[in-house]
């Protein structure tokens, strides 16, 4: 869609056309495109919400939930909550740039990274992961997209797709480049608390970060439609507290309740939660390694992965998703919802049971093996 000025050009995108919500949950019986936990039945929280008043609330969030989310790593005030990561990503692309500014964002990348700034106009680049490269990249890869009129980059870790990591001292290289060149950096940390080693609240580092998260992935509660994005600038935090207020006022009460009380448990939660996780990629892991269609990089956080169909197999895309899909009932989020080759597809390991993962899986090899040339 050609960009107007001063106007935003809004497009949807193949990884909401296609989803699985749009294609009817009915129709799927093994789900591997989720990029999320298992969801949580409001029953399991035994929350009683029968007297809570149905009255606005605190524009910035709930103090108790704010609280919750800034733990130890900075003040509540410096936490701004939000309808899920994409109405934090939404606000501070629309409060940081304009159509003349450059943006770096990782790719491949959640599309609504991409999407904001480029229904802005931005000049884009993407800092390119690839599987030969083990989706990783160097701190000098980043630095040459760098231009005069860059303002914000943009990456995502635990990665999604790819489930790739960086370290705490690669992190801290970045933020010190940033920091020299006055650009902020945005860091989706939304699988942050899915991997062993957590890394800290980026948003607590610098003044020039802003970290965002969400209660959808790593907590399995998508339908609240909350999240939150982080950063310790007060004239910062006060636009984006003024684009929340022009959006959507403030959050749902009931929305941001049930948050609170989860977080209020969340140690409790994320174990069961994790120990579901871990069983699952060893499944994954196993399968992988017992095939000889498919190679990856092992996932270091989240609960998702970025497979490929071997390069050297002569196979009809179309066919197997078609085969996938339809003659199986199988679910995957094939690569072209990340703008890249189809062979790759994102598995989400953390979302189906045992069950379900391995008849997916199984699945996957059946649909391949039907689809060679």
């Amino acid at each position: 869609m050609e960009k107007k000025e001063g106007h935003l050009s809004y497009r949807r995108t193949p990884i909401e056309k296609e989803s699985p919500e749009e294609f009817g949950y009915e129709r799927i019986k093994y789900n591997l495109a989720e990029s999320s936990v298992p969801d949580f039945v409001l029953g399991n929280l035994d929350l009683d919400l029968t007297d809570l008043a149905l009255s606005y609330t605190d524009h910035l969030g709930n103090p108790h939930l704010r609280q919750n989310i800034a733990g130890e790593w900075v003040n509540p005030e410096h936490v701004l909550i939000t309808t899920g990561a994409a109405g934090a990503l939404f606000i501070i692309a629309t409060s940081l740039l304009k159509s003349s500014d450059h943006v770096v964002i990782l790719h491949p990348n959640y599309v609504a990274n991409l999407e904001s700034p480029r229904a802005i106009g931005c000049q884009m680049d993407y800092l390119r992961l690839t599987m030969e490269e083990q989706f990783q990249f160097d701190l000098n890869k980043l630095e040459q997209l760098i231009q005069p009129n860059t303002r914000l980059i943009s990456l995502t870790y635990p990665q999604n797709p790819t489930g790739t990591m960086i370290t705490e001292s690669e992190l801290s290289e970045i933020i010190s480049m940033i920091e020299s060149k006055g650009i902020y950096l945005l860091l989706d940390e939304t699988y942050r608390e899915m991997t062993p080693e957590p890394l800290p609240i980026a948003g607590s580092l610098s003044e020039n970060v802003i970290s965002v998260s969400s209660f959808s992935k790593a907590y399995g509660l998508p339908g609240i439609r909350l999240g939150w994005l982080i950063n310790q600038n007060k004239e910062l935090m006060e636009t984006f507290l003024a684009g929340k207020e022009l959006i959507f006022i403030c959050n749902s009460i009931v929305d941001e309740e049930i948050g609170a009380y989860f977080l209020a448990r969340k140690r409790e939660f994320l174990t069961g939660i994790q120990k579901h996780v871990n069983i699952n990629l060893e499944i994954l892991n196993n399968w992988i390694e017992s095939n000889d269609y498919m190679e990856w990089v092992k996932p270091s956080g989240g609960v998702i992965c970025f497979p490929r169909i071997k390069q050297d197999i002569n196979i009809d895309l179309e066919k197997f998703y078609k085969v996938l899909k339809h003659t199986y009932k199988t679910f995957v989020a094939p690569g072209h919802w990340f703008e890249v080759d189809k062979r790759f597809m994102r598995i989400g390991y953390g979302y189906p049971n045992r069950q379900e993962l391995e008849g997916g899986l199984q699945s996957i090899t059946k649909a391949i093996q039907e689809s060679i040339i």
